[in-house]
């Protein structure tokens, strides 16, 4: 699988933070550059192997492949953000904050994400309007 050439997000297809964020995504981005898939599909796993990510940690961590190289916590999200419209796109400056600092609050709002905001039992299907946008 080439995925140097593509933007991809990898999400928790059944975080209902994640899916809310994903849907945060589609409606806010400036150039629809982004595609997507969840950690726990085929196509997620292939990316984690390619790029020598640990399956075992990442299904609490969104990924951001971008020109040939991953991103995951923190720096995945401000990533992301330079892509959307609006005050969005000023998240990245936040990227000046150390790393450690960053994933702290990251990993805090990533073990208890289920609590706070619900699994859900299915992935969330995104509309035929986006269903372009997913690796499948």
């Amino acid at each position: 699988m080439d995925s140097y050439n593509q933007s991809i997000i990898l999400f928790d297809g059944v975080c209902n933070l994640c899916n809310g964020f994903v849907q945060f995504i589609l409606t806010r981005e400036k150039t629809d550059r982004l595609i997507f898939t969840s950690l726990q599909s085929d196509k997620g796993m292939a990316l984690l192997k390619e790029y020598h990510l640990p399956l075992e940690e990442t299904p609490s961590s969104i990924v951001f492949i971008e020109e040939g190289k991953a991103y995951t916590q923190s720096t995945a999200i401000l990533k992301i953000a330079r892509h959307l419209k609006g005050i969005w796109c000023l998240a990245p400056y936040l990227l000046i904050i150390p790393k450690p600092i960053r994933d702290l609050v990251y990993e805090l709002i990533g073990k208890n994400r289920y609590r706070l905001f619900g699994k859900s039992t299915t992935c969330w299907l995104p509309t035929p309007e986006f269903k372009k946008r997913f690796l499948v």
